[in-house]
């Protein structure tokens, strides 16, 4: 992929929480642009984030790690789609 080529960058990632945290942790989470809420246990948060670049997704991982009742945010997962194959 070149530099010119519009991308994005897909990121999978666990925010482990206070378990009575979590449902406003993941509420808020829902509220962030380009983030989606896929799964949620006792005291962990699986989500999706889109960005248009990494540093832009490790921003936001670190915005939420500091966030009150947040233990931690980590990417499990990074992805970078080229926009025409995901249009196609």
């Amino acid at each position: 992929m070149s530099a010119a080529e519009p991308a994005i960058h897909i990121s999978s990632a666990v925010v482990s929480v206070l378990p009575e945290r979590r449902d406003e942790t993941a509420r808020r989470l829902a509220q962030l642009p380009g983030v989606e809420v896929h799964h949620k246990d006792a005291s962990k948060i699986v989500i999706v984030m889109e960005a248009a670049d990494t540093g832009t997704l490790g921003s936001r991982l670190a915005e939420i790690a500091s966030w009150s009742g947040v233990l931690s945010a980590n990417m499990v997962f990074e992805r970078i789609a080229k926009l025409t194959d995901i249009e196609a």
